[in-house]
């Protein structure tokens, strides 16, 4: 089994939002036996709290139903655990490597980079534009769907 985990800041809005979608996304194409997918934050601030209602907007518009995420903080143990550990952005990256150590295993990707994208996912946290984001980690996942199973 792939072991997929996204990470932004702080697990509300573009990690939660890459979970879900690639979990449906795996789903309608009858892989979802094949990989394990989960999100997490890189910070504690958001710990507990539910899916930012921004990001619960453009889910539920699409019929997914992530009313029970909550919000958690990566663990060291998620280093091993994952077999990908992928980013919405630099900051995310930088914080992560300082909670885990050395990538010594080259877990530790950026989502857009699979769309051979050099770029930051914005966050929406911060622009208020959930569209935005939402067409990014689309991007992103369609381009890592395809370098999982198409490869």
């Amino acid at each position: 089994m792939i072991k997929v985990l996204f990470i932004c800041h702080g697990n509300i809005c573009r990690s939660p939002m890459a979970e879900f979608l690639f979990k449906d996304m795996v789903k309608r194409f009858g892989k979802e036996d094949l990989v394990h997918i989960e999100s997490c934050a890189t910070s504690a601030e958001e710990i507990g709290n539910p899916v930012h209602y921004g990001t619960r907007r453009i889910l539920n518009d699409l019929n997914i139903d992530c009313s029970k995420k909550r919000a958690r903080r990566i663990r060291i143990s998620d280093y091993d655990n994952f077999d990908y550990l992928i980013c919405m952005d630099m900051e995310n990256k930088y914080s992560l490597n300082r909670i885990i150590g050395n990538d010594y295993k080259n877990k530790v990707h950026m989502l857009l980079e699979y769309a051979n994208i050099n770029r930051d996912i914005s966050d929406p946290w911060y622009t208020g534009n959930f569209n935005e984001a939402y067409k990014d980690i689309m991007l992103g996942l369609n381009a890592f769907y395809h370098f999982l199973f198409n490869k």
